[in-house]
């Protein structure tokens, strides 16, 4: 599985708000420069972050994006689910119907495995955790 520039700018546009979550909003322009992310990408992925219930806006001229979770409580796993999609390694996982030998193939079962435990991996990696505030080790399950 290749992410999409979404997945991978999205959980950027999540850690600076997680380091910057103790001085207030953070505006667009703010993100987009110190990420190198464009503008109006960065704008883009906001909706989808907003409409998801992980971050929060305020208007006004000291306006703008805050974490609506906790940065614990935000995984790589949610982020990559809602900009990819719940993506299987191969089609065949998902739709077995495309596949004549889906029924009896050892291999789409090692498949379907292997993106079990990709998606179990990215679950246990949270925002928090990148940014250093969790005191569990980094790669344990502490989300």
């Amino acid at each position: 599985m290749k992410l999409s520039t979404r997945s991978r700018y999205g959980t950027r546009i999540l850690l600076e708000l997680a380091r910057n979550r103790k001085g207030g909003p953070v505006q667009v322009s703010a993100i987009s420069k110190r990420q190198g992310i464009p503008l109006k990408y960065v704008e883009q992925l906001i909706r989808s972050l907003k409409q998801a219930g992980m971050i929060t806006s305020m208007r006004g001229p000291k306006g703008g994006h805050l974490l609506a979770k906790d940065p614990a409580r935000i995984s790589l796993g949610d982020i990559v689910r809602l900009f990819e999609g719940q993506t299987d390694l191969v089609e065949c996982i998902s739709s077995p119907e495309k596949c004549e030998m889906a029924d009896d193939c050892k291999v789409r079962m090692a498949w379907k495995e292997a993106t079990e435990v990709l998606y179990q991996k990215l679950d246990a990696i949270c925002i928090a955790d990148l940014i250093g505030d969790n005191q569990v080790s980094p790669w344990k399950p502490a989300c």
